[in-house]
């Protein structure tokens, strides 16, 4: 491991034999997250490609990566030769495309989300399983340092079971660094609320149904939803709700971005700091409480989000590759159900609640 790795006290999955990658896509995702993370972890990445040639070639010159590739051909022609991980980060509708593309029975490693649709979901899937790929979809915040902690006091017994979870974010997000997303049908909770959701279900799994309402905002009508709210139904005993406002234009002061997780016996609450003026962020806390009487106390975790947790989706696809039988948390297998409760949101928020009956 490499020494930055080493500093980390909660570390992602990494691999024993590191494998060569190459990546399909040179946007702000991978320079400012993918390649970064990968140098901290020594993962080599021997080409790169983007429809913007200029682009990959930037992105080679800054991190020293030997080959930008003008097609994709050239790049999987690369790829097949050096035995490398396919990393692929294009909008999420082009996907498919390019896995048809890839060898049979290569390592992929796909940007969240797993298309824009149930449908486009169920096409990946199925290219998976008949191309026999080795994939996972980079849904990296159950990776992120803090959350292998909170799993591990989980695991410890520390809290007891699992009874309640909140996820509240108010703050004001910069979309306009991402231009892709507006005149989308479906923007916040496929580009965004998916992450929580796909974090909660590597907690307690999936959700038996779930209640949703999501919505435009008055200042910001460019883009199709920025507001929502989320209930993940787990029965009568475990409550997990989502308050999601990406419109609070005001003072800093009471912005929000905080996963509190209850117990029987005790509560952890993370402060995800990345959101809170993204992309410079604020400090990320792990915070924890338990029945001995004590109160609060603050748990020390190196690393955050971005980048380390990008370490993680990357290094358990490549352990996967060392041991078939090894339990990819990030499996394309898994991802598709995470699909298929955003799928879920999106009918709930069609259908709308039950109209109330005023009548005397």
């Amino acid at each position: 491991m490499a020494n930055k790795i080493e500093e980390l006290n909660y570390v992602p999955e990494m691999p024993e034999k590191v494998r060569k990658i190459v990546i399909i896509g040179a946007g702000g995702i991978v320079t400012g997250s993918h390649l970064p993370a990968y140098q901290m972890a020594e993962y080599p990445v021997v080409g790169i490609y983007d429809l913007d040639f200029e682009k990959a070639k930037k992105a080679a010159d800054d991190f020293h990566i030997p080959y930008a590739a003008d097609s994709v051909e050239k790049l999987v022609e690369l790829g097949i030769k050096e035995e490398a991980v396919f990393d692929i980060a294009v909008p999420a509708s082009k996907t498919a495309g390019i896995l048809r593309m890839l060898p049979d029975n290569a390592a992929v490693l796909m940007q969240k989300p797993m298309g824009e649709s149930i449908e486009q979901a169920k096409e990946i899937l199925d290219i998976c399983r008949e191309k026999n790929l080795t994939a996972g979809v980079n849904f990296q915040l159950r990776q992120a340092p803090y959350m292998i902690a909170a799993r591990k006091l989980i695991e410890d017994g520390v809290i007891g079971d699992i009874v309640d979870i909140d996820w509240r974010v108010v703050e004001l997000h910069p979309w306009h660094l991402w231009s892709f997303l507006f005149g989308l049908e479906r923007m916040e909770i496929n580009y965004h609320s998916i992450h929580y959701i796909d974090c909660i279900r590597s907690f307690v799994g999936d959700p038996t149904g779930v209640y949703c309402k999501t919505m435009q905002h008055p200042k910001m009508q460019a883009l199709s939803q920025t507001r929502t709210s989320i209930i993940m139904d787990y029965g009568d005993v475990l409550r997990v709700n989502l308050h999601i406002n990406h419109n609070h234009d005001y003072a800093p002061d009471y912005q929000e971005s905080m996963m509190k997780i209850e117990g029987m016996k005790g509560a952890i609450r993370i402060q995800l700091g990345l959101i809170l003026d993204y992309p410079t962020g604020r400090p990320d806390k792990v915070e924890y409480i338990t029945d001995d009487g004590k109160g609060w106390r603050t748990l020390e975790v190196k690393g955050s989000w971005f980048n380390e947790a990008f370490i993680g989706t990357m290094g358990g696809l490549m352990k996967k590759l060392e041991n078939p039988d090894y339990h990819y948390m990030n499996s394309f297998e898994d991802a598709y159900h995470t699909m298929c409760v955003v799928e879920a949101c999106y009918k709930s928020n069609a259908q709308g609640g039950l109209p109330v009956d005023y009548s005397e």
